[in-house]
This record gives C-alpha cells, structure tokens and sequence, in this order.
C-alpha cells in the first residue's frame, strides 16, 4: 500500500522528525542536546566561523540559547565524559557514538584505499611506510596536530606540509586515528582511537556492512522523516551499491513505507514512526549546513526555497550575501539573512534581509527576537540590522 500525502503534510513530517514544532526547553540541559543530536544523527562540521561554528548551530535552532561548552564536552572532553566522535558522514561530522560500529566498513574500506581522493589512496598502497611513520609518531608522543610535524622537515626528506596532511587524514579516514581535541583556530588534534574514545565503544562488535549500512538507512529515514531514494543515500553520504540494497531491505521489514507526495515525480519512502502534526509553530535561523536543508533540491521540493550557500562566489556576483540563513516560522521558510558576528565591536550584524514572497507580516517582528536570542547566545550586545529588502 503506497500512502498519499499533500505537500504540507509531508513538510510537517519532515519539519517534526528533525525536531521542529515542539515547545523549546526553558534552560536546555546535556539531556535536551544530546537527544537532539541522537534525532538528527550527527552535526556537519564546518571551519567557516563567521557566525559560531557550523556544529553549534542545529542544536541552537531547535532548542535555543544552551550551553556550548556541553557540546564541547561530549566531543572533546576526556574519554569518560566522551558521547561523540569525529568522522566522514555526511562531510565532517560529530557523531553519536553508537555509530562507530556502524562506520568501520567505511574505515575498512579508506583503509584497502578503495574510498578517498587520489592522493589519499596513495597511502593505502605506495606510500604506506610513510604513514605509517606518522602513526608511529603519534604512538610514541601523543596527540599532535598536523602543524606539529613541521618541526619534522630536517630530520626526513619527505616532510612536507601537504605530504603529512595527507598521510594523517589516510589514518583519520582508515579510523587509526581520530580527534582528540581542537586546537586553537579550529584545528584538528589526532591520538590513537584507544587513547581518545571509550573502550566499552571500541569493544563494540563490528557488524558487517550490509548490516551496517540497513541501519545507517534506518537513522537517516528516521531523521527525514519523508525522503527520496536519493535523500537516503545522501544523509551518511551512502553510493547506491551500499544504500539501494538497504533502502529494499527497510522496505521489506516495514520500516519505511512507501508513499507518493502530491507535486513530487520520485519515489518516496516514509519511516513507519513518522507523523504529520496538526499544525507547527515556533521559528528557528537555519545555517546553511543544518540537516534540514543540505540537500538543497530537497529544501527547494518541500519548502519551494531555492538556497545556495555563496561564500564562494565573488562579492559583487552574490545575491543575498556571504552567509545567509533561512529564516524558518512554523512550516515555512519566509526570509533570508545574512549574518555576521562581529565580535571586536560586540554586535550581530545582520547585513541584509531578504524577505521570501508571500512572507507573513509578523515575519520580521518574529525575526527580531530570534536575532535578539542569537546575539546574546554568542556574547554579542545586540543586533545591528542593514538593508532589509521586501519580497519581490
């Protein structure tokens, strides 16, 4: 049986299974960010921190201003403390750390240098011995950041910046190593996984990847709610030899449902826990990174919002700015804003406001406080706001 359902009902069932509609926590607490997390299934990391740091921004658009030095704490603190880990999902990622079993297929697989870009395969094959020297290091004094081996350059000819990132992100990928901490602007300290994440974690048995990857599909229709064959795959960043097998196998055991979405051509797939709310409330800034709309021809199906994230176009070829967040209110996204932290004059700025057609008029009242609650989240005194420009 293939369930039918509107365009608005599918939103609402994807808009809920990703922690929207509900009622924020007065005083978010570890409990209130880690359940988020375990919903969503990771956060996508990102080094842009013109604003706050890609990962700390889901848990803010759901649950408001909480502490983040408990994320902090789950990711980087000592090994008993640890709840998360770092590693390639869907791009870098902090992940829960049931998931590590769950990705050792993957390690396996950068580790034979069958996955990765050509020059980190090399260290799979012909340039193992030089890895494994960096590993050696690491073994021998500890945590290090890839800065830390250009101290190395006369004692090996080989030593190069580049040739050594390389090497430590073969390891990084091949799960040798992982993060211990961050470090200064962001930057990635590696140790040996048995130094850094619990041991009841890594004693964990390592299931097979097809058993693997059917529960990696589960979490990700879990945490869409409503989904595409392609948004599947795309949530841990799945190719279809190692999803499509998974996605028939879900389907078989009845853990995700198929469906039609009015509007839509693909074929769509429901988690059989899902349901569309009554109705939503509530508003929330999105970064351009948040697992809501990623994927952006999934943002554009379900909300009719074409987003394109523009630091890397030319300053006078953008159209709404360097780094623009959709503005969500109940179940649709109604404005866009390009934000900014500027933290030496202690201000939020928001440097352009572009409002989408048909935005409610109490949009930019709403918006007010989100950025009010954003600029005191981040330390900053108030919101500076620039040009805002009408919907079109």
């Amino acid at each position: 049986m293939t369930i039918t359902l509107s365009l608005k009902e599918a939103r609402r069932i994807a808009l809920a299974a990703q922690g929207f509609g509900a009622r924020r926590p007065e005083q978010p607490t570890v409990a209130h960010l880690r359940n988020s997390l375990d919903r969503l299934g990771l956060f996508q990391i990102d080094s842009v921190n013109v604003l706050a740091r890609a990962h700390y921004l889901p848990a803010f658009s759901r649950l408001g201003s909480y502490d983040r030095t408990l994320l902090e704490r789950d990711a980087w603190g000592p090994t008993r403390q640890r709840r998360l880990f770092e590693y390639w999902a869907h791009e870098a990622s902090l992940l829960p750390l049931d998931l590590h079993p769950l990705l050792r297929w993957r390690m396996a697989r950068a580790e034979r240098g069958e996955i990765g870009y050509q020059g980190l395969k090399r260290f799979a094959i012909e340039h193992r011995p030089e890895a494994q020297a960096v590993l050696d290091r690491i073994i021998a004094e500890g945590p290090l950041a890839a800065a830390d081996f250009e101290n190395g350059s006369s004692k090996s000819g080989w030593w190069e910046w580049s040739h050594t990132k390389h090497a430590l992100e073969f390891l990084f990928w091949s799960g040798r190593i992982t993060t211990a901490t961050r470090r200064g602007s962001f930057a990635r300290v590696y140790d040996l996984p048995e130094r850094v994440l619990p041991k009841a974690v890594l004693d964990l048995p390592t299931p097979d990847a097809a058993s693997a990857q059917r529960a990696l599909i589960e979490r990700s229709a879990r945490a869409l709610g409503v989904a595409t064959i392609a948004d599947l795959r795309d949530y841990y960043r799945l190719k279809p030899d190692e999803a499509d097998h998974a996605i028939a196998a879900q389907a078989e055991a009845g853990v995700i449902i198929p469906a039609r979405v009015e509007g839509w051509s693909q074929k769509v797939w429901i988690h059989r826990d899902a349901r569309p709310p009554r109705r939503m409330s509530g508003a929330a800034l999105l970064a351009p990174f948040d697992p809501l709309i990623w994927e952006r021809s999934r943002t554009e199906r379900l909300f009719g919002f074409r987003y394109r994230i523009e630091i890397y176009v030319p300053q006078d070829k953008r159209t709404h700015g360097y780094y623009v967040l959709p503005f969500l209110m109940a179940d649709a996204l109604v404005a866009r804003i390009d934000l900014k932290a500027d933290r030496q004059v202690g201000v939020l700025l928001a440097h352009r406001i572009t409002l989408e057609p048909g935005a409610p008029t109490e949009t930019l009242e709403r918006l007010g406080i989100e950025l009010d609650q954003m600029a005191a989240w981040l330390g900053l005194e108030g919101v500076r706001i620039g040009l805002t420009v009408p919907s079109s």
